[in-house]
């Protein structure tokens, strides 16, 4: 345990020095203003880099997200068909994709995914 404890140590000593010299030695060490601007063909920005983007666009993407997600939950019943019995597999399912539905629907009564805005 000593032996293990000293090589840890040794260790944390050398990933300390060699970051130290490479932070010592890196060539980036000046900010400059034109590197950390956007690149526009060699002229100044005219608009900003960070546009808002569209929140109805990100909510239709988390949505397709989680059903997605939930879709690859139903891939391994079918494998597991042989092992349990169909009848409590058949209501797993069952039960599952009616959660899924539910959750479809309040969506679509919610407008989530409703594509004219």
């Amino acid at each position: 345990m000593l032996m293990l404890t000293f090589y840890f140590f040794i260790i944390t000593i050398i990933l300390i020095i060699l970051i130290s010299i490479a932070t010592l030695i890196n060539k980036k060490t000046f900010k400059d203003r034109e590197k950390s601007s956007p690149f526009e063909c060699g002229f100044d920005p005219k608009n900003s880099a960070r546009l808002p983007f569209s929140i109805h666009f990100f909510l239709i993407a988390l949505i397709f997200l989680i059903f997605d997600v939930e879709i690859t939950l139903i891939l391994p019943f079918v494998y597991s068909m042989k092992i349990s019995s169909i009848s409590m597999m058949s209501f797993t399912i069952t039960l599952f994709i009616l959660i899924l539905l539910i959750g479809l629907y309040h969506e679509w009564n919610q407008g989530a995914l409703n594509w004219n805005l």
